[in-house]
């Protein structure tokens, strides 16, 4: 602020030793009444709301970082969301690198890339896998090439994670799924495992999940595939294989983010023998209790060699109060068969035809995919 003895023109000098009133009564005559704007800021008398001088003062730059801490807080969303995404680009190359076929993922874990098929007004018998030669075909779009992984993360730019497929060259990678939740100890089940079967845990590469379970990577054998499972080794271990794939460490969720285990190998150790042995042979669908409100209530679509045309039509004929319960059950089965990242927009089709919402049939997807 200007000192008691200048005036915001200058154009009426004043002794430094001059009083207020002295200096205000020296130009009150000449300009008060018709130039208020020209009077002395500290002229006694002026109300508050008369203060023209000061304003100019009001955006000076010792008065603006209280406002601009908060102006890059609005669009922090958008540029923690572009974080996100750049980031899992990043580790889905690095990934790629090293011979894992990715695909990008959205924050609920499900692929991003929205099939070119879900305006196709019936769903095919046999699901295309890629063969139209556009992407949006879920675990069928993973690749190594950096190019081509580059081109799916730029047609979905919503995506936040990325997920690395199972089952195929030439890793042939088998997942071990560890989980905390619901009481599970999946970590202890392992190892309990491996003591009553006399094989031993070797080092291999560990993810930490956001719940605080693991994702164990081994490589496996080209054949047989193993299938995905879960459950059924133990409870509390989900098995990844031909057909499923595992959220890569850097992939942010809604659940939280999947890092590296420090001192983790670079890449997948075999599967110890023993271990291959007790993992489940593919078994045909079969109803889960969890996903029934009355288990006599749903009768079970019949048997199939592709079970994708039969478990959609069990969604598309549901009746009310089922609709739910058996999109739930159906993308259950198709998960187990190996076919529910290909089946999952097909699925959520068959669901808005019964009546449910796109957010309503997606949410229950992505709930089978982590049962």
């Amino acid at each position: 602020m200007a000192s008691p003895h200048l005036t915001p023109t200058g154009s009426h000098p004043s002794r430094p030793d001059a009083r207020p009133d002295d200096r205000l009564g020296s130009h009150s005559v000449d300009h008060s009444d018709n130039h208020p704007d020209d009077r002395p800021c500290n002229q006694p008398g002026d109300r508050p709301t008369r203060r023209p001088a000061q304003q100019p003062t009001r955006p000076t730059p010792a008065q603006q970082p209280t406002r601009s801490t908060h102006r890059p807080a609005r669009p922090a969303r958008p540029a923690h969301h572009s974080d996100a995404h750049a980031t899992a680009l990043t580790h889905a190359l690095v990934a790629a690198g090293r011979g894992y076929s990715v695909l990008p993922l959205t924050r609920a874990k499900l692929p991003a890339v929205r099939s070119p098929h879900h305006a196709d007004p019936s769903p095919t018998s046999t699901p295309c896998r890629g063969d139209c030669g556009r992407p949006g075909h879920g675990i069928h779009d993973a690749t190594s090439d950096p190019i081509a992984v580059r081109r799916l993360f730029a047609a979905a730019p919503w995506a936040t994670a990325y997920g690395i497929a199972c089952g195929v060259p030439p890793h042939h990678l088998i997942g071990i799924d560890l989980d905390t939740k619901h009481g599970a100890d999946g970590l202890t089940a392992l190892r309990l495992l491996a003591a009553q079967h006399h094989f031993a845990l070797p080092p291999t590469v560990t993810v930490r999940t956001p719940s605080g379970g693991r994702h164990l990577y081994f490589s496996g054998p080209p054949a047989p595939p193993v299938p995905n499972s879960a459950g059924r080794l133990a409870p509390g271990i989900d098995i990844r294989g031909t057909g499923g794939y595992l959220v890569g460490p850097g992939s942010r969720t809604s659940r939280g983010e999947y890092h590296l285990v420090p001192g983790t190998p670079r890449l997948p150790t075999a599967a110890p023998a023993p271990l291959l042995s007790l993992l489940p042979p593919q078994s045909p669908p079969h109803p889960h209790p969890h996903a029934l409100h009355h288990p006599s209530a749903l009768p079970s679509p019949p048997p199939h060699p592709n079970p994708a045309p039969a478990l959609l039509r069990f969604v598309r004929t549901s009746p009310d109060g089922q609709r739910n319960a058996r999109l739930f059950w159906a993308a259950c089965r198709a998960y187990e068969s190996g076919l529910g990242q290909e089946m999952a927009t097909a699925l959520t089709t068959a669901a808005l035809h019964t009546g449910l919402t796109e957010r309503e049939a997606r949410a229950t997807i992505a709930s089978a995919a982590r049962h």
